[in-house]
């Protein structure tokens, strides 16, 4: 099967071929932790989860490396640790602000499906390949000190600004950078800048005196080298990270390594807005993952839903966050979970499917192609399908309140442990079942299948396996 990728460097949509098919090598921008993710940083984690697996599949589990960093030195990590713990010092307000916003987010995109990535390198634990960074760009001619800052030379590099191609006038304003007088060009950035009293700190590069702290690229452009090497093979994030930073760590790395390119594919996911508006917290649309997953709109959404809503726009696509779209996928979940029942997952997702998403993560074709499996009848398939994609099934509540009805009518009340416990053992005595007939021991799977009848279990034996329901 053939990857096509769509890389923005060159505006083309490409066969995939890895630069070493024994070690595949990804990068991604992770969160800078100062608050809830929003459901726009759900995007990129969920998109690049999606290809992740995809590689996993194509070239081996143990043969990709997926980075995705963590960002916990920023202005804004900063400013929220001084508002939030006012009456401690800085720098341990900031270690509460990251370490609880950090553990916030891995509990949201835990919820959605996400597989963890395979190192989620901090900023903080990588000064020393940053600052090596920088001391080599200076000596290459592509930085300079001035003001204790240390900064990146852009006209220094011939070939700047190929990722976004963008005028020159457009990138200096959308750099949105201060005009500063020791600067020797608009465009140049900074590598290094003098921390403030109070602020994170660290020995500076370049001889420099006064303590200091990383600028925001060449943390990206550090990790990455660290973990994949000086080019490896894909690089994605946000397309809202095109300029400046994906440009500026293009910038870095290529000219601290002399290489050609950072990375061979690059690969961006499209705007998202909510309700047809731009989220912003001033039109009161802001909605984060957490506050999805505990109640939007007047109720909880659980993470397969959100993750399905989400993959129903191609990851190049500007998207709309809706509550239709929502209802829709929820609709659509709710019938797979329930057509799919008990059913045993397949070993394998079908090919489809695949086909889909080897088509530049084609999943709005992948879940079409689930509908088909879906009108066809192959719940094996489809539950593997959804489960390679990442989209758990959740307990047909139906079911659920069938057992419910069934044990209330041998007792008053009846509590959400007792419905799950009886389901366990339900699940329990098929498992069981299924081990008797496999030993062709017969009566014993006959006394089982009896005792279930009698819990008002109803067995399907098929070529696939069984599966059972309530007894309507």
């Amino acid at each position: 099967m053939e990857l096509k990728l769509y890389d923005t460097l060159t505006r083309e949509k490409r066969a995939f071929e890895p630069l070493d098919r024994a070690h595949v090598r990804m990068y991604v921008c992770g969160p800078t932790v100062y608050d809830y993710a929003h459901i726009g940083n759900a995007r990129p984690v969920i998109v690049f989860d999606v290809l992740f697996r995809l590689l996993r599949h194509l070239y081996g589990a143990d043969h990709v490396t997926y980075i995705r960093n963590i960002t916990d030195v920023d202005d804004k990590i900063n400013a929220r640790a001084a508002e939030e713990y006012p009456d401690l010092p800085l720098n341990e307000a900031i270690r509460k602000v990251t370490e609880k916003t950090d553990l916030q987010f891995h509990e949201d995109v835990k919820a959605l499906g996400c597989l963890p990535p395979t190192v989620e390198p901090r900023a903080t634990e990588h000064i020393a390949e940053m600052r090596t960074m920088i001391e080599r760009l200076i000596k290459s001619g592509n930085a300079y000190v001035a003001d204790d800052h240390v900064l990146f030379s852009v006209p220094s590099m011939p070939d700047y600004g190929r990722l976004s191609k963008r005028p020159l006038d457009e990138m200096i304003a959308g750099a949105r950078v201060e005009v500063a007088p020791y600067k020797r060009d608009p465009q140049d950035f900074v590598l290094w800048k003098p921390s403030k009293p109070g602020e994170p700190a660290w020995p500076s590069p370049a001889g420099i005196k006064a303590p200091g702290r990383p600028g925001w690229h060449i943390e990206c452009s550090a990790m990455s080298w660290k973990y994949l090497g000086e080019v490896f093979d894909i690089h994605g994030g946000g397309i809202d990270l095109v300029f400046p930073h994906h440009e500026n760590e293009i910038a870095q790395s290529r000219c601290a390594f002399y290489t050609p390119v950072m990375a061979n594919f690059w690969m961006h996911n499209g705007f998202l807005q909510v309700e047809g508006e731009k989220m912003s917290k001033s039109l009161g649309n802001f909605v984060t993952i957490h506050e999805l997953l505990n109640r939007w709109k007047g109720k909880k959404w659980p993470g397969p839903i959100i993750r399905l809503a989400m993959l129903g726009t191609h990851y190049r696509q500007p998207m709309d966050w809706t509550l239709s779209a929502l209802e829709e996928a929820e609709t659509v979940h709710n019938d797979w979970s329930e057509f799919c029942g008990n059913a045993p997952i397949g070993s394998d997702v079908h090919a489809t499917v695949t086909a889909a998403l080897a088509d530049d993560l084609n999943t709005p074709r992948a879940i079409s192609e689930m509908h088909a499996l879906r009108k066809l009848g192959d719940a094996k398939s489809l539950r593997a399908s959804l489960s390679f994609l990442g989209i758990s099934l959740i307990f047909n509540v139906s079911v659920e309140a069938k057992i419910r009805t069934r044990m209330e009518a041998e007792a008053t009340a009846v509590s959400a442990y007792e419905v799950e416990a009886q389901k366990k053992k339900i699940e329990t005595l098929v498992a069981l079942r299924n081990a008797a007939r496999s030993a062709k021991n017969f009566a014993e799977s006959d006394r089982i299948r009896d005792e279930l009848a009698k819990m008002g279990v109803v067995l399907k034996d098929t070529k696939d396996g069984t599966t059972w329901e309530i007894a309507r």
